[in-house]
């Protein structure tokens, strides 16, 4: 127990928690423009892999985060579709990480973001992945509640046909908001590749789904989507401190799931998702 709260182990939460924070605030521009996309996870995994794959063929860990980013074609907008995608994204990551790295499970080592000499000179740049994601949040954030793009997505989750009587184009800003779910989850993935080094398989663990817990505590913003994931990242942090000290191990394991039910039985009835959040919209003809 002496080491929790220690410098270290702060910023271990704030590492770890990255891939959670950024996926529940994607999935928070999605549903607000009224699409459930539950395909985080297969696109975490697919980013992972685009990643790891740009980064060893060409050397560079910068152009394998950039694909990992624009990954974002395996984007799903409903539940079945979303289903699909994940179950996809497991196959695909197999047969591929088999035909470059002749491995169905593991990849090469790549380049990390720690190996840029250019950062080593600034300590506050030596993880750019947090700054990122803290300006991320506050960027989000400002674009939901300050533009009029977040004043117009908003409306179109709430009540499109409302929205369309007003001229605002329904099915473009969900698909906006799609794109952004899909660039935010795919720098997520981006972050797993780098800072492991390697693509392995279902190396996402349930990210995804976390992340999308994650958005639901926070009530669908972007600083209660952050806050949501450094608790579960502070969950899985702990899970590491105990895990050498116990005897236990798989129920040590368990304890980021547990808190996921155990949070989420105990919010989900106090959170008001968009009124019209998973409901296709078709704009009647006249």
């Amino acid at each position: 127990m002496d080491a929790l709260f220690t410098l270290a182990f702060l910023t271990q939460i704030a590492r770890i928690s990255i891939p959670y924070a950024l996926p529940a605030l994607g999935a928070t521009f999605s549903e607000r423009g009224g699409v459930v996309n539950i395909a985080l996870e297969g696109i975490l995994l697919v980013s992972a892999f685009a990643t790891t794959a740009a980064a060893f063929v060409t050397g560079s860990p910068m152009f394998g985060i950039l694909c990992g980013v624009i990954c974002v074609t395996l984007k799903a907008d409903q539940i079945v579709s979303g289903i699909a995608v994940n179950l996809f994204a497991v196959g695909i990551t197999k047969f591929s990480c088999q035909l470059l790295f002749n491995s169905s499970s593991n990849s090469a080592r790549i380049a990390g973001i720690e190996q840029w000499s250019f950062l080593a000179a600034v300590p506050v740049l030596k993880n750019p992945f947090l700054i990122t994601t803290g300006l991320l949040v506050v960027a989000s954030h400002i674009l939901l509640f300050r533009t009029k793009f977040g004043l117009r997505l908003r409306a179109v989750g709430e009540h499109p046909e409302a929205a369309d009587s007003l001229g605002v184009n329904v099915a473009r800003l969900r698909y906006a908001g799609l794109i952004m779910c899909g660039g935010l989850t795919g720098l997520a993935g981006a972050w797993l590749a780098v800072d492991q080094h390697s693509f392995t398989d279902g190396m996402s663990a349930g990210r995804g789904f976390i992340a999308l817990a994650a958005m639901i505590i926070g009530k669908w913003t972007p600083i209660g989507a952050l806050s949501a994931a450094l608790l579960f990242g502070f969950a899985e942090s702990l899970t590491i401190q105990l895990e050498s000290a116990s005897r236990y191990l798989q129920l040590v394991q368990m304890i980021p799931y547990l808190l996921t039910m155990i949070v989420l039985a105990g919010f989900i009835g106090r959170s008001t998702a968009p009124a019209s959040v998973g409901i296709p919209y078709e704009k009647e003809a006249i």
